[in-house]
């Protein structure tokens, strides 16, 4: 009767025949074939007609509709009836017939591997499983390192009863699927020895924004139902995809060590699995070398393009022989879709104490009362609305998680079962906390933010916010480029979907301070650091560097590379590091290097240190990292902006600086601008147009400095307009000085988000860009398109002879009016 089909006899056409999972294992099985980098392990499944047959053999058919048909009406529970059906299944006899085949292809899987010892990975397969309009991730029941015949058969029937637990009843019910029109194959596949290796889960897309350009591997020591389940925070890298292709780049733009305190290997005395501690040998090092990293993403993007669409994959590294094998694929559920037409943001509008923080999921900001689930009893204490915190969830829990307005955990990375759930469900989580069940209490007000990059803040109390649901028209293209500002590469992720132009202003300084950390000078001479906390704590970030430099130059290409990697092709300008003394001073180590200055705002900042014996080996640093983002890892959309650059003579110094670090202006079509904030750069426009590709307006310290007004003053800050004439009189003359010598001109400021006016003000005078915060983008978008309109509608009323001057005149004696009302 064939009862069971070998995976290399089934494809993905099968799923009628033996569910979603085993049938995208026998595509797999096809397009990854046993001689390459990446593999399917062997193995066999049992087709639906040998669930039916069971079922028949048994009469358990009818009585199997029959409780569903009382629970349906009322009559009994959905864990009532799940549970008398599951007991009905456990207790029934498997046919010999079908036990027959399975025997005898589990004998030939085991003679295959040369081990008799070895065990099976025993997986559900639901006929109506992994379709693209639905994901049974986690709803039936999976049983790793079985051995022998006897606990094989039994983990069959295991597998038949999980077609009915709870939550896998109420995903039918939610999905519209019918009970007894759902048959369950059963997959047996040779055990990967990951136990001893590693293992985790792939994405073909960035799961929590959608971004489709990148492929994102979570792993970590051992089974990878520890990833799955979220029982870790496990290791997690990014590659960029369109550069897979491209032999001599290494796309690798995020690396982040998980603390992967558990891992899962094979049990003892019965039990298939067991959960031990990590090593901290193991803990402090990544599951993945840089090269199978990059054979993971090459597969995943082969699978992705095979299906034709986003991919979440299971994957597994043998610990034994080293060979990497696929174990698991369906199509990604979630981020595939939402619609893009439409841009929700969501952003605080209050205040609070940051309680506890860990790893976003998903963009959004919920608040609640806290309820901690210590143990499954306290699931009873859920009601709507609350804010649920646990040291992981599990599978049982989905029906009561629809019913909460945001998720902590303890452990998990992105892809654990708490952040596909919460993606799901469309509801903001933070895992990974490490301590959340520790700090959080039952009852206590709070505010789950994901809205503010990668890293979710729990804050204390119930704090204001907003959701705002922009729909992204279809704007025509402007003459001024709109472009976004960036600082978090979080952040620039979650805006890829914007109309923009590129990035205008990239600031380095958060991923100095927030990722880094260390004062780079303090890892160029750590013998000059004095205070002992700070020598440690330096000591503990490097460790694993070859040199306590390599630190900073690779997390900070890194975090160029993921700004870079969010608008490519188009640019991305990185200003090189603008903090002044007292930021500085900040960072671990700081104080042993920077000078105490009365007024840090004027002083030693900018293109004055990149030349100073006291600054020029940490600028060094700079160089190499955004060299090593533009032609290790391929971004030569990088464009390079220096900031407060007070001379040409300066200039000259800072250029030669940068050549003599790799970074010579030209070289691989390297683009080097100047930020206009100092008088100096407006009245000498010419000399620095000769030596730099283009200039960018910063308008706060410009108008500080024509105004001669401290732009952190409350006292003054009445008088702080960018509008007031000196200020655009400015303006219309460096873009006119620099249009003059062939030079753009863009403008990466507040005031053009802030003021209309002043926007229309740009446009007039001619401005190149104009770049935006990403949350007033879409609004400035339609300014723009709405003054360009105007202006040529002005023009095009002017008699031709008369255009040129006339529009020349209205530029000159453009006045900005004070009298606006915001939009």
């Amino acid at each position: 009767m064939n009862w069971v089909r070998w995976f290399g006899e089934i494809s993905r056409s099968d799923v009628p025949s033996v569910g979603g999972k085993n049938a995208s294992l026998g595509e797999l099985a096809a397009i990854l074939p046993f001689d390459s980098a990446v593999r399917v392990p062997e193995g066999f499944a049992t087709t639906a007609k040998a669930y039916w047959h069971f079922l028949d053999n048994n009469g358990l058919r009818e009585r199997i509709a029959s409780e569903l048909e009382t629970m349906k009406n009322g009559e009994t529970s959905r864990e009532a009836a799940g549970r008398t059906i599951r007991k009905l299944i456990a207790e029934a006899w498997l046919p010999n017939e079908i036990t027959d085949e399975i025997r005898e292809a589990y004998s030939h899987l085991i003679a295959q591997s040369g081990d008799e010892s070895a065990g099976v990975a025993v997986r559900s397969s639901a006929t109506a499983e992994d379709l693209p309009e639905a994901s049974f991730a986690g709803q039936h029941e999976s049983f790793l390192n079985v051995r022998g015949e006897a606990e094989l058969i039994d983990a069959v029937r295991r597998c038949y009863a999980s077609a009915f637990t709870d939550r896998a009843i109420a995903y039918r019910e939610e999905m519209k699927f019918d009970h007894m029109k759902v048959a369950l194959s059963v997959g047996i596949q040779r055990m990967v020895r990951s136990d001893r290796g590693a293992a985790g889960v792939i994405f073909t897309l960035d799961p929590d924004t959608g971004f489709p350009n990148v492929v994102v591997i979570n792993g970590s020591w051992g089974l990878g139902e520890t990833v799955v389940q979220g029982l870790v925070n496990p290791d997690q890298f990014v590659v960029f995809k369109p550069f897979l292709g491209t032999a001599k780049l290494r796309p690798i733009i995020q690396r982040t060590l998980g603390s992967k305190s558990t891992k899962l290997i094979y049990g003892r005395l019965g039990h298939y699995t067991r959960s031990v501690s990590t090593a901290h040998y193991d803990r402090e090092r990544f599951v993945l070398s840089d090269d199978e990293v990059l054979t993971l993403a090459r597969t995943a993007a082969d699978i992705e393009r095979h299906y034709g669409v986003p991919m979440d994959i299971e994957w597994a590294k043998d610990g034994v022989t080293n060979d990497l094998w696929v174990v698991q694929a369906r199509p990604e559920t979630v981020q595939s879709r939402k619609r893009r037409d439409v841009v929700v943001t969501y952003r605080l509008t209050g205040t609070g104490r940051k309680l506890t923080t860990g790893t976003a999921v998903g963009q959004s900001i919920a608040s609640g009362n806290v309820v901690r689930v210590l143990h499954p009893s306290d699931l009873d204490t859920v009601k709507d609305g609350v804010i649920l915190v646990a040291a992981a969830t599990e599978p049982d829990w989905t029906p009561v998680l629809k019913r909460v307005a945001g998720i902590v955990t303890d452990a998990g990375g992105r892809t654990c079962h708490a952040a596909i759930v919460a993606r799901e469900l469309g509801i903001p989580a933070i895992v990974g906390t490490d301590a959340a069940t520790h700090l959080l209490q039952n009852g206590q007000p709070v505010t789950i933010s994901c809205a503010e990059g990668e890293t979710g803040v729990v804050y204390d109390g119930a704090i204001p916010f907003e959701r705002i649901e922009t729909p992204l028209q279809q704007l025509p293209p402007t003459k001024t480029r709109v472009m976004v500002n960036a600082a978090m590469p979080s952040a620039a992720m979650r805006s890829w979907n914007l109309p923009a132009d590129g990035i205008g202003l990239a600031r380095i300084e958060f991923i100095i301070a927030d990722t880094i950390k260390v004062h780079p000078m303090a890892l160029v001479h750590p013998e000059a650091v004095t205070n002992a906390g700070d020598r440690q704590t330096i000591e503990r970030l490097t460790a694993g560097y070859a040199h306590r430099t390599d630190y900073f130059v690779e997390n900070l290409a890194l975090g160029i590379a993921q700004l870079a990697a969010s608008q490519y092709p188009r640019p991305v300008i990185v200003r090189t590091s603008d903090f002044k003394t007292n930021e500085y001073a900040k960072l671990i180590g700081g104080r042993d290097f920077e000078p105490t200055e009365e007024n840090p705002m004027i002083g030693f900042r900018g293109a004055s240190r990149y030349y100073s014996p006291a600054y020029a080996p940490a600028f060094a640093l700079e160089c190499e990292a955004i060299r090593r983002a533009r032609e290790v890892l391929g971004f030569t959309n990088v464009v390079v902006m220096i900031p407060f650059c007070r001379t040409p003579g300066e200039a000259d110094r800072v250029l030669a600086e940068m050549d003599r670090n790799g970074l010579a202006r030209g070289r691989n079509g390297l683009e080097i601008y100047v930020m206009a904030e100092i008088p100096s750069n407006v009245m000498l426009a010419a000399d620095f147009a000769k030596r730099f590709d283009g200039f960018s307006i910063g308008s706060n310290d410009l108008t500080q400095l024509v105004l001669g007004i401290d732009r952190d003053s409350a006292l003054l800050a009445e008088l702080f307009d960018e509008r007031n004439p000196a200020v655009t009189m400015m303006i219309q003359r460096l873009i006119a000085e620099a249009h003059a010598a062939g030079r753009t001109v863009g403008i990466c400021g507040q005031a053009p988000s802030d003021y209309p006016d002043f926007l229309r003000f740009l446009i007039e005078a001619g401005i190149d860009s104009i770049s935006l915060n990403p949350d007033v983008f879409l609004r400035a978008k339609r300014s723009v398109v709405n003054a360009e309109a105007e202006l040529a509608e002005a023009r095009a009323r002017v008699p031709s002879p008369m255009k040129d001057e006339l529009v020349a005149q209205t530029v000159r004696s453009l006045k900005v009016s004070h009298d606006y009302e915001p939009d």
